[in-house]
Order: structure tokens, then sequence, then C-alpha cells
């Protein structure tokens, strides 16, 4: 049985880590390695993952830790950033020296996933610890408009209000993306400190959308036309370097590499596309019309160059050590990413839609050099952020993912979690190393059940439903069970 923890350079687009070997190319090794990118071991389908974690080894906890003091907690998003767009993660042409360094010295996860195939409900889960579909505005696919009816309700517990109630100081820079003003905002659930868009993609100079210019501080509309990933950037950056009297929370939400397809210098594109929204072309942000592999890694890169500055303020804070990084993306990759070995991509629910880059560094606590492919989701990281620092989620809002702070701090086995997903037509759901799915045939399906063993098969091609009706009867009902507890689709 394969190690699902497992020590490596964390760099190589290679799962466990390793050198590339000599004589074969960047894009051939990260090819070859995708068959066991998914790996994870194969528990029984009625016991979920229980057989996988009795034959692992336990995650490395670093034994000089000891301290009590609470950590810091810095949460970085890309949007829209594929699987693979990053070095570490087979990425053949994008450069993230960054990210990867941050992958050596920490943990790089191999099969982690979004709570949702775009960017609302994941934010929802993120913040609520929650299944997107527990709120009305967890179902929009994503928020497109500014109503009542659509945003996380500010008297709702969050990361943020949890956190912020025991003592922390909170902080969001970039993308909210879960309600507008005059109903929600990030102040009004638990963030004290806000600069950033409300809605889902600005104009990167600009920050025009088709409602008008979306930029904020706090609730105060504000003009920036600097380049937006470099803004928020050195927002953060600063934030980290402030004096801090008491540790902190801070959710840096980057844009990039969202479309419109803007890297940094690229003023006549965001002129060309600015003019077109005040035209009235409500299409122009989704730039069809536009972008390029060389635009896209320049963004990419950007954004890494970004992260890289954030870093160093914090390691010039003295904080380093003593601070959780977390570095995810919101859902999978759009257009221009590059998801290989997987297929499908933003808004549906296979594996290059939800399955995502996810990086975790806590010097104090967890050593470096570690890669795992125990199976984890959003809501996962906020239960384990909040046992990290110590704080309880609100007995009124149970939290639908688990806490992996008993594995990575001190060697436990891996928490028993079916993952859950379903977009307003499809359904999936993975236990151990099965996927259950269900995508219409109007969305590229087949409109029946198909069950995928991603072992063997991340790329989602070969389906076993025929031969293990058994297990598809298995994760179809608990697909349906977990269904009945949310709200439905109007």
């Amino acid at each position: 049985m394969a190690d699902q923890v497992r020590e490596g350079d964390g760099t190589s687009g290679r799962p466990d880590g390793h050198d590339v070997p000599r004589g074969v190319s960047r894009r051939g090794a990260a090819a070859a390695m995708g068959a066991v990118a998914a790996a994870t071991a194969a528990g029984s389908v009625l016991s979920g993952t229980a057989e996988a974690a009795a034959g692992e080894r336990p995650f490395r906890a670093d034994p000089r830790s000891g301290g009590a003091a609470r950590p810091n907690v810095l949460i970085i998003l890309g949007d829209d950033l594929g699987w693979a767009d990053l070095g570490c993660y087979g990425a053949p042409e994008i450069r993230t020296p960054n990210l990867d360094r941050l992958a050596r010295q920490g943990v790089r996860f191999t099969d982690a996933y979004s709570a949702a195939a775009v960017c609302s409900p994941t934010r929802f889960g993120l913040y609520t610890g929650r299944y997107p579909g527990r709120l009305r505005g967890g179902l929009e696919e994503p928020i497109a408009r500014p109503d009542e009816l659509h945003g996380i309700p500010p008297g709702h517990p969050t990361l943020a209000s949890l956190l912020k109630g025991a003592g922390y100081a909170t902080a969001m820079f970039g993308k909210w993306h879960c309600g507008f003003l005059p109903w929600y905002s990030p102040l009004k659930s638990g963030w004290d400190t806000f600069f950033g868009n409300l809605s889902g993609a600005v104009d990167y100079y600009s920050k025009i959308t088709a409602e008008g210019r979306d930029l904020y501080e706090g609730e105060t509309p504000v003009e920036s036309l600097g380049y937006y990933t470099d803004t928020l950037a050195d927002r953060a950056a600063e934030f980290v370097r402030a004096r801090h009297d008491r540790p902190w929370l801070l959710n840096l939400n980057f844009t990039a590499p969202h479309w419109p397809w803007e890297a940094p210098g690229d003023h006549a594109v965001s002129e060309e596309i600015t003019a077109r929204v005040k035209a009235g072309d409500a299409q122009a942000l989704w730039h069809r019309d536009g972008g390029s592999l060389a635009t896209y890694r320049r963004m990419v890169e950007a954004m890494d160059a970004g992260v890289g500055r954030v870093l160093r303020a914090l390691r010039d804070s003295g904080r380093e050590q003593d601070t959780i990084v977390l570095f995810s993306s919101d859902n999978g990759g759009e257009r221009w990413s590059y998801l290989w070995p997987l297929s499908g991509g933003k808004a549906g629910l296979n594996e290059g839609g939800i399955r995502v880059p996810n990086i975790l560094r806590w010097p104090a606590r967890i050593r470096p050099r570690q890669v795992s492919s125990v199976p984890v989701i959003t809501q996962d990281w906020t239960a384990t952020i909040l046992e990290a620092a110590g704080v309880r989620p609100a007995a009124s809002h149970p939290l639908d993912g688990r806490s992996l702070a008993p594995y990575l701090l001190r060697g436990a086995a891996a928490p028993e979690h079916d993952l859950f997903w379903r977009t307003r037509t499809s359904r999936a759901l993975r236990r151990g190393r099965w996927k259950y799915l269900r995508v219409p045939a109007a969305a590229g399906g087949t409109g029946a059940d198909a069950l995928y063993d991603l072992s063997a098969d991340p790329r989602e091609q070969a389906d076993l439903a025929r031969r293990r009706p058994e297990v598809v009867r298995a994760l179809a009902a608990r697909w349906a069970e977990i269904d009945r507890d949310l709200l439905p689709y109007s």
C-alpha cells in the first residue's frame, strides 16, 4: 500500500517530490507523473478512508515545537489557478520560485480540492467551514449582481469572526465575492480591515466592472490605478510588517489569474476593455477575444512575485516561524491553465474543475519537504485553522470540514471524510480512491452515474460503474444523504 505522506523536495512535478530523471522533459515528466498524482491508499467503499489511514506513516510534526503562542494565519488564494499551474505541480513553462520554495518549506498536497467548481461557493466554504449549499448565497455559481438575497449573512459565524472573538486582528485584501453592499461585506462578517473588490472580476488597472468601479477601503469606494496583483501584495506586505500586539488572520485574495487577460504593463489592453465596459459591453471583462499562454504565464508569475514580497515581509517581521501560511485556489483552471493529466476545468466537477494546488507551511510545528496525497477540501482548512488557534466552532453552526490538526501535528491518522460537490446539474463524491460522478449530456457527460478509480485514472477516462455497481450504489446513497440536508436549488 502506497504511503500517503512522504518526504521530497516539494518542487518537482512528481507527487513524491523527487527530482525529474535526466533525459525526461519537463512536460513529459508531468505527464508521466499524472497517473500517480491522485494516488491515495484504497479504502473500502463502506469504511471510507479508514483502511488507507491504517496503512500510512504518521505525518511528521516538528518535535522542536512546543511553544504555546497562538499562530498568525495567512491564507493566500489564487483565482481560477489550475492544479498544475505552478512549477512544483509540473507547469512546463510558468516559473513560480516563491511558491515552489513555500512548498519545499512545508507540505504540498497532491489531492486537494476546492469546495466548489466556481468562486463564490468556495469562498462560502472557506469562510464558514460548511457546505456552500447551507446558505442561499452559496447556491449561486457565482454571485453575479447586488441584491439582498445572496451573501454571507452578517450574523453567521465565519473564520474571521470566530478568530476575532478570540482576540485576533483580522484583515482581508482582494476579492470578497460573498455579497454586495449595503447588505454584505467583509467588515460585516468579522474582518476588521478590508481593501479590495466585492465582485467576481475587475479590470487589473481601472478596477471597472459592468456595475462601475469596484474597489473599496472598508466600505468606502476608492480609486487605485496600479496593477491590482501588485497593489494587493504590497498592501498585504504592509500589514504583515506592521507592529501587532496580538495574533492576526490575513486573507490575501488575488484576482490573478482570472480574466481579463492582463499582465503587468498591459495598459493598452486595460484601456480597450475599460472603454468597452463603459460603452455597455457587459461581456468585455470575460475577454473571450483576448489572452494568450504568454500573457497567462506573466499573470501567474506576477502573482508569485507578489507572494514572495509578502513572505519576505513575514520573515522580516520575525513572525515567520509561528505563522501558518496556506496557499490554494478557489477552483480549477480556465482556458489558459495547464491541467494535465486532469480533464475538465472551471465550472465542472471533473478533476480539472475542483482539484487545486494546496501548500501549507508552519515552521514552528511542521517539518519541511513533505508531500501528502490525503484528499482534503476547502472546509477542512477552516476546521484545521480554528483548532490550531485553539478556537471552538460555533455550536449553532457545526462545521462540515474535518480538522487535519491531529494528522498534521500529532501524527494521527488522516480523518475519514467523504468529499462532496454539487452544481445545479452535476454531482460528485470522493471516498478514498473512488470518485462518483454524474454529469448531464448537455455538459459533456453521459447523464448516467460514473465511477473512477483516481489512484489509477486521475484523467477520469475509464468508467468502472458497470464493474463495481456496489461502489456506485454506496457512494450515490451517501451523496443523496448529504444533499438532503442542504438547501435546494431554486
